[in-house]
């Protein structure tokens, strides 16, 4: 799971379709980020702060589709 950075909503994260997604590494085993893909995320904050997961579809790193 990945946390990102910049979107304090869901809603936030859903406007931001065709742009690069912000994202923060949680993983203790190496990168899980995929930048074609796949991933599934928590936000506001990975560490504190969770209001809302989200599985992301990126291509190249851009944000395609969020569920």
């Amino acid at each position: 799971m990945l946390g990102v950075t910049g979107y304090k909503t869901k809603k936030d994260l859903k406007a931001s379709i065709g742009k690069r997604l912000n994202y923060v590494e949680t993983s203790l085993f190496g990168q899980e980020f995929n930048a074609t893909g796949y991933n599934v995320i928590v936000g506001p904050d990975a560490y504190k702060n969770r209001k809302f997961y989200a599985e992301v579809e990126t291509k190249d790193g851009i944000i395609v589709k969020v569920k």
